[in-house]
């Protein structure tokens, strides 16, 4: 017989979803909260490299729907203050095998999800009390509830992570530079561009890419829901930039979704603890180093049939996902997207802008990040469960 049965995620963007679309498959009861009052549209793409992800998207039904409404992928340029290309940016350098915006990668995976377990938009976990038979969770809004199991899936500023690890300075390290993004009307150039100067970047350009910002700072304090506030950051650390800074700034000014957020990296030794886990960026996040949809897809994959297979024995459980998950972020931890993008120094970005116009580099680069990403062999779950045994 089957135990701890009814399992509360926070979070719907990626991770909590695809969670919750195997739990539900192994006969788990989900609920998903979601501090957004509804999904969050656009946002950046987001990428699935190798065998091992595209088997994954294949075994939930979705390859095909995902490759339907894939992103053009187009190719970008960086440009000089008076507009001249200094060297192309491949998407094949950052796309993948298959690249999506993550919205509609999130409205796939809710569409897939909403009639087998239950959403509840607009509310957020207040405090987790654990006792030996369960947690008992309150939220801003709604009234008290008990669950079997907690997972976040909320991301690398994890409410989860803060109520059953600790706060998140023990666990998340800045790494000295910002990024933001910002939906705008304009259409600046045919073909996305990219300018630089010392400790920042910024772009605009192509189809329906969003505009897009990285910049070099240390730890700022400001209120992440409030847009107007971060709309202010962003003009000021671009104060004063050439090329068309100010007409890209303008346009923002002017938009109704822009994101604010810093580069981070997440590190923890384990990713669970008592009744509680942690998958995707709340416990091994690392902001645009490409790898975060993926791995939460993996994670939530391993999570619920390592649940499945221990018969929601959870402590059984989460030793293995931990074993697993462990070994596979280890090849993901090198990335350092600010410093690539933004480099703090003329000479860096010279070099970093050689790269581009080296193809046996970039070629390197490219295979060691798609050694990364089949670094992990993804146990037949469902053939396992059938067949009655454990992996």
């Amino acid at each position: 017989m089957k135990k701890n049965t009814t399992v509360l995620i926070s979070g719907a963007s990626i991770g909590g979803p695809a969670l919750a679309y195997w739990l539900t498959r192994y006969g788990f009861q989900v609920t998903v909260v979601e501090k957004a009052p509804e999904l969050r549209s656009g946002g950046q793409a987001i990428d699935f490299k190798g065998k091992a992800h595209l088997d994954l998207l294949e075994r939930m039904g979705i390859l095909d729907e995902v490759r339907r409404r894939r992103t053009k992928g187009e190719d970008q340029e960086f440009v000089d203050a008076k507009g001249r290309r200094i060297a192309l940016y491949p998407n094949s350098f950052t796309g993948g095998d298959l690249e999506i915006q993550r919205g509609e990668l999130a409205l796939i995976m809710y569409e897939r999800t909403k009639d087998a377990c239950e959403y509840v938009f607009g509310d957020s976990i207040t405090s987790l009390t654990e006792t030996a038979s369960g947690v008992h969770a309150t939220f801003e809004r709604g009234a008290p509830r008990t669950f079997d199991l907690v997972v976040g899936a909320d991301g690398i500023h994890s409410n989860v992570r803060r109520l059953a690890f600790g706060p998140e300075a023990d666990y998340v390290k800045h790494l000295g530079h910002y990024y933001g993004m910002a939906q705008i009307k304009e259409t600046f150039a045919p073909m996305g561009q990219l300018y630089n100067e010392p400790g920042r970047l910024i772009a605009a350009g192509g189809n329906k890419a969003p505009a897009f910002f990285v910049f070099a700072a240390e730890a700022l304090t400001y209120n992440r829901y409030d847009m107007e506030e971060q709309k202010e950051i962003i003009a000021g650390h671009y104060a004063g930039m050439g090329w068309r800074t100010s007409e890209i700034i303008a346009a923002i000014r002017r938009s109704d979704d822009v994101y604010l957020d810093s580069i981070s990296k997440v590190t923890m030794d384990r990713y669970t603890k008592g009744r509680v886990a942690l998958i995707g960026d709340a416990g091994y996040g690392n902001t645009l180093a490409g790898f975060g949809s993926g791995l939460a897809f993996v994670a939530g994959y391993v999570l619920a049939g390592e649940l499945a297979l221990a018969g929601g024995d959870h402590q059984a459980a989460f030793r293995r996902y931990d074993e697993i998950m462990l070994a596979h972020v280890k090849g993901t931890e090198t990335s350092r997207a600010g410093r690539f993008l933004a480099p703090l120094t003329k000479r860096g970005i010279w070099l970093r802008n050689l790269l581009f116009r080296k193809q046996f580099l970039l070629n390197s680069m490219q295979k060691a990040g798609n050694k990364m990403a089949e670094s992990v062999e993804l146990a037949d779950y469902p053939a396992l469960m059938a067949a009655g045994r454990r992996a």
